[in-house]
């Protein structure tokens, strides 16, 4: 075991004194035997002008510092770190020192890094003038400014020579942190240094001659921020939210708490301790979790028995948990945070029903929610632990009854959805389970309070007679003679039990054909039936009838007949147009196609039959030409004069006996010109078929011998 001290280069022996340590940066070799109260190190500082009222103050409190510069370990150094740093201040000056606790090839490679050697020949790589050793500058120092804080050396004596500094914090931003003495190189700092900002400084010195020209360097000049610490533990994570089921085993991981700190990582500003402050609610014990020290894990510290969210006040806790730095001596700093931790519902209570049997009382012929089953559950109401479910397992063969659960209550709603009857069963006896939406934890099940009876009543009501059947259908000819018999309807009465009377009578008939006898139900004919009439449908005219109990008071039944009409041949046919015009020079002589319809039906309409009346005379105007079915064409056999003639048309369809419609078809002919029918004089002009036939025989009887 021995300690090693790392001193600064020099180029001269007799260099004037350079106020603060005289030796930045210290290494503790291990392994290390550890003395209480024994000397680890000796620090050297000097202010150059005697050290009055000279303090130190160590970083870690595992150390202390003798006013002689005695470092003293006070525990054992595997315990405290990697690093450590003491400040020194008195009357004139201040400074930082670094002390490092390595193993041996650590020491050597950090000899290395600081000093630049090859080996361990200590010869520097290459020869300067210029010595710029490792300057360490505390944060957050207190005015006044500037203040020195190192000092570079060069052994070139030139006369008019000058030191120049360059770099970030000099002549970069952020400018004017650091400043040297051009003549004797001292370097001080303008203002007080924020490790968190900037943690290290790469500065450049060089010596110039009186010109501004460079005459030794670029030298490499490292300025390093001193961790303090300075800034507390923050949570920035939040909000903290941890969840665990009751009944969770002890030590059950919960959740983790982590803080940051924006001190140096590598030394005890940052090195961050747990705790929990406080708990809320204190029951049913005050320390129901407990916080792993250096990790942050919050675990389950109670046994399962304790965790149970039924018995507890509350299912939440909330936890006030403390990060300390420093390791969480008293020294650190501290900073806090809320954990919110839920107890998790698991279903370990069945549901129960709140009484082993229940009353209903219902109407026959009544549908709806009958009896509200009310159950109790002790598990969380916004989980599948509470929900219920409910089931009929007996008494409902005709599947008369459902129940449903009501997601506000939790109730189960039982309902009749088929109509009772009194006459075939007065009661009901029901047996209904009840159970979770989520299954039981493997040690709890269902007892016998899960289970329970409805008994129903049902109330007898006086029930309308029924038809038999309903709806009754009957076919019947149109044109029947008025008094004929359509039906004889049959109703009966479902309270067999009662003893009463039926009568009947006619609620709806559109059309006013119909009367019932009111004891015996026969349906006659009032009126012709026309299957052609508006208030028939599709070959089908409806009509509603009554059946009235003798009860107290009356209760009504409704019967539907259906009356199918078969057709009869009782529409002539229709001819349209009856009105044609045609111009008196036209060289297209057919003036129109004539249509039948007939209201009937097949085989009583089409193929129709389309004639002109007989032409007598020489001459014959017109001719009409059979084109389908159900048209026909007329066309002039010449032109004729303006005027108005009427065409005797007749069509008779195919029924059996025919019917013939006489009709006559308007013709009017008209003058033509420039495309421009103008048929306003024909309307003086009316020459019937018949006159002009009558005329043209006269004539042609004169002019015989």
């Amino acid at each position: 075991f021995f300690f090693s001290q790392v001193l600064l280069l020099s180029c001269a022996e007799d260099l004037e004194c350079v106020p603060g340590f005289q030796q930045k940066v210290f290494y503790i070799e291990q392994p290390f035997a550890f003395t209480e109260d024994q000397p680890v190190l000796n620090l050297k500082f000097d202010d150059c002008k005697g050290n009055n009222k000279l303090n130190f103050e160590v970083s870690n409190p595992g150390f202390k510092v003798e006013r002689d510069g005695s470092l003293v370990a006070l525990k054992n150094i595997s315990e405290v770190g990697r690093a450590l740093f003491v400040h020194a201040r008195s009357e004139h000056a201040e400074d930082m020192a670094e002390i490092l606790i390595v193993e041996a090839n650590e020491k050597h490679d950090a000899l290395k890094e600081i000093f630049k050697i090859e080996g361990n020949l200590g010869i520097p790589r290459q020869k300067r003038a210029i010595l710029a050793t490792p300057i360490l500058i505390p944060e957050n120092q207190r005015p006044p400014f500037p203040r020195p804080v190192g000092k570079v050396i060069s052994s070139e004596g030139t006369d008019g020579a000058k030191f120049r500094l360059s770099g970030k914090g000099v002549d970069q931003d952020p400018k004017g942190i650091f400043r040297i003495n051009e003549i004797s190189g001292d370097v001080s700092v303008t203002r007080a240094l924020d490790r968190e900002a900037i943690a290290n400084y790469e500065l450049e010195v060089e010596v110039t001659d009186i010109s501004g020209k460079t005459i030794d360097g670029p030298v490499r000049l490292d300025i390093s921020v001193i961790d303090q610490n300075d800034n507390r533990p923050m949570f920035k994570e939040g909000p903290y939210v941890g969840r665990v089921m009751e009944g969770s085993p002890t030590g059950t991981t919960v959740m983790r708490m982590t803080a940051f700190d924006a001190d140096d990582a590598s030394t005890d500003n940052a090195l961050l301790r747990y705790n929990i402050l406080k708990q809320t609610p204190t029951k049913p014990s005050p320390n129901m979790f407990y916080i792993d020290p250096e990790k942050g894990d919050i675990v389950t510290v109670v046994s399962p028995v304790l965790l149970d969210r039924e018995t507890m006040e509350t299912p939440q806790y909330e936890l006030v948990i403390e990060a300390k730095d420093m390791g969480g001596l008293d020294v650190g700093l501290t900073g806090t945070a809320t954990a919110t931790i839920l107890i998790g519902d698991k279903n370990d209570h069945p549901p129960e029903f709140t009484k082993k049997e229940f009353q209903a009382t219902v109407k026959e012929g009544v549908t709806g929610v009958i009896v509200n089953l009310t159950v109790g559950d002790r598990d969380d109401p916004a989980t599948g632990a509470w929900k219920a479910v409910y089931t009929i397992i007996n008494g409902n063969p005709g599947q008369s009854f459902e129940i449903h659960t009501n997601p506000q209550t939790n109730e189960g709603m039982l309902s009749v959805v088929k109509p009772l009857d009194y006459e075939i069963s007065a009661f009901h006896t029901l047996l209904i389970k009840v159970e979770n939406e989520d299954p039981l934890i493997p040690d709890i099940a269902y007892g016998p309070s899960s289970t329970a009876t409805v008994q129903i009543t049902v109330e007898d009501v006086n029930e309308g007679p029924v038809f038999h059947p309903n709806p009754m259908t009957v076919t019947k000819q149109e044109n029947i003679p008025i008094g004929s018999v359509v039906l004889t309807v049959n109703a009966t009465d479902p309270d067999t039990l009662q003893h009463q009377t039926i009568r009947y009578s006619v609620y709806k008939d559109p059309a006013g054909w119909l009367e019932i006898n009111p004891t015996n139900g026969t349906i006659v004919t009032t009126a012709i039936l026309d299957r052609e009439s508006p208030y028939v449908q599709d070959n089908k005219y409806t009509a509603l009838f009554l059946a009235i109990d003798s009860g107290n008071p009356p209760a009504t039944g409704t019967g539907t007949l259906h009356i199918t009409l078969e057709d009869v041949n009782d529409n002539v046919p229709s001819l349209y147009p009856t009105l044609a015009k045609v111009c008196d020079d036209a060289k297209d002589l057919r003036v129109v196609v004539l249509g039948a319809s007939d209201k009937d039906l097949h085989p009583n309409t089409d193929p129709f039959k389309f004639e002109l009346s007989k032409q007598s005379g020489p001459e014959k105007l017109w001719r009409i030409t059979k084109i389908n079915n159900t048209h026909a064409q007329v066309v002039l056999l010449q032109n004729l004069q303006k005027a108005n003639y009427n065409i005797p048309v007749s069509v008779t369809d195919s029924g059996k006996p025919p019917l013939t419609n006489n009709t006559e078809l308007k013709l009017q002919v008209c003058s033509c010109k420039k495309s421009k029918m103008d048929c306003s004089a024909t309307d003086a002009l009316h020459i019937s078929v018949t006159l002009i036939l009558l005329s043209l025989f006269s004539l042609f009887c004169k002019s015989c011998p």
